[in-house]
């Protein structure tokens, strides 16, 4: 027997540190090679550290939420290899497992010794997840048993609440699909339809007096700091106004009914393209600004971020040269970008890289918003609810469809008058949607 210990692998140009969002390994656990002992998370990605050997975890670093810089030590694990496995660390291969020449000479007395003493002098190893009852999904996995998920059915599970040490896989080895996932969902919402059980005072019959204390960790920790880093750097100015989108609707409808197989417009592509339209001649509106360096890059390509809600947190999936893209291109790219998001299947290049950023409520709307702008983006756009209301037109009042849009303005690098020119702009294009189509210039 020889104690492995497993570090926290390079695992991305530029990544010092990760958060850690979940245990698949506790003190004692069974594991076999490759099985999955963590999930970290960086900027953009979450990533699973695999085992390197079968064996017994002797010691884990610490709990959910923890942040561990790259190269330090994670997991301790007795082998059931010979003595001398190699201890990774960086310079190892992103996924962390090492390469199939790696092997090393077996350890002396003395040094197996020296491991034992480290081991023993470590810090107590910290409790992790507490075992739940088994939601009607069969029995819960054998102590040490691996829990075999993809990361966007871990991401789902961490969501609603499940552990998934008590769902029973029906893939190979018992592996954990979405359709489990929805089985589960569907025994818990039986169980507990009667919501959250808060405690209650026995003076006051009906009031509800418990407190539940929520750890920000994951993406929703990522959110939180970049929110912070926004809204504390950039002052921000709100430009809301009123649009009449009576004829692009006319039109939506129009290029739906002949769409044959193509995918059903929405608001959005028509949006996109007035944007892409209306950069050309305000260039300064897509860019971004390096307040540490004091520079603008301005940039001609419009890599348009989209607001996406998931279950486990907004993100910003980004369609690439939107200004390329026609309207049926537009609605397929912002539909598989959307899917790719909340199934958590979106790469790392899908979700970075955008020069300006479109935000909205979808069916939930609202009247008005003061969308933060995506650092270090100089601007944003919330689409706001559409409605018919009566609008006056010097003769009689005319039922007109209406909407809302709320841009926010980096206040340093764009002047309010700058702001608002740029939102008449697009406010022309979209009450008027064939100028989006129709170029200005010679």
């Amino acid at each position: 027997m020889a104690s492995v210990s497993i570090k926290l692998p390079d695992i991305g140009e530029g990544v010092t540190q990760a958060e850690v969002v979940e245990w698949m390994v506790g003190v004692g656990d069974r594991i076999e090679e490759d099985a999955p002992l963590l999930a970290v998370m960086t900027d953009k990605a979450t990533v699973e550290i695999p085992s390197l050997c079968a064996g017994t975890v002797t010691w884990v670093a610490g709990e959910v939420g923890d942040v561990i810089a790259i190269g330090a030590e994670v997991v301790r694990i007795e082998s059931d290899g010979a003595a001398g496995q190699p201890e990774p660390g960086i310079g190892d291969s992103p996924a962390g497992v090492p390469s199939p020449s790696a092997a090393a000479p077996a350890k002396s007395a003395a040094a197996a010794s020296d491991a034992k003493a480290a081991e023993s002098s470590s810090p107590p190893a910290m409790p992790l997840r507490s075992p739940v009852a088994p939601l009607g999904i069969g029995a819960p996995r054998a102590e040490g048993w691996p829990v075999l998920a993809s990361p966007s059915v871990r991401a789902r599970a961490r969501a609603g609440g499940i552990d998934l040490r008590q769902v029973a896989g029906s893939g190979p080895g018992g592996r954990i699909s979405h359709a489990d996932l929805d089985a589960v969902f569907a025994v818990a919402g039986a169980r507990t339809s009667a919501g959250p059980a808060w405690g209650r005072s026995t003076s006051a019959p009906g009031a509800r007096t418990a407190t539940k204390e929520i750890k920000v960790i994951g993406l929703r920790r990522k959110i939180a700091e970049r929110m912070t880093l926004a809204n504390s750097r950039i002052p921000h100015i709100t430009v809301i106004e009123e649009i009449d989108v009576t004829a692009l609707e006319d039109l939506r409808e129009k290029l739906n009914a002949g769409r044959g197989d193509r995918p059903k417009l929405t608001v959005l592509p028509f949006v996109t393209a007035a944007l892409a339209r209306a950069f050309v001649d305000h260039p300064g509106i897509n860019a971004h600004f390096d307040d540490e360096g004091g520079t603008v890059m301005q940039h001609a390509a419009v890599h348009l971020g989209i607001a996406t809600m998931t279950d486990t947190g907004l993100v910003v999936p980004v369609i690439r040269h939107a200004e390329a893209l026609g309207l049926f291109d537009a609605a397929a790219e912002i539909a598989r970008l959307a899917e790719a998001a909340r199934t958590g299947k979106a790469g790392r290049e899908e979700l970075s890289g955008s020069t300006f950023t479109v935000t909205s409520l979808g069916p939930l709307g609202a009247v008005a918003t003061t969308p933060i702008i995506n650092h270090p983006e100089v601007a944003i756009l919330g689409i706001n609810k559409m409605a018919v209301r009566p609008m006056w037109d010097g003769a009689r009042f005319q039922p007109r469809k209406m909407m809302n849009i709320s841009a926010s303005f980096d206040h340093r690098v764009i002047d309010g008058w700058d702001a608002a020119v740029f939102v008449q702009k697009l406010k022309t294009l979209l009450e008027t949607p064939a100028l989006i189509f129709v170029s200005e210039r010679p």
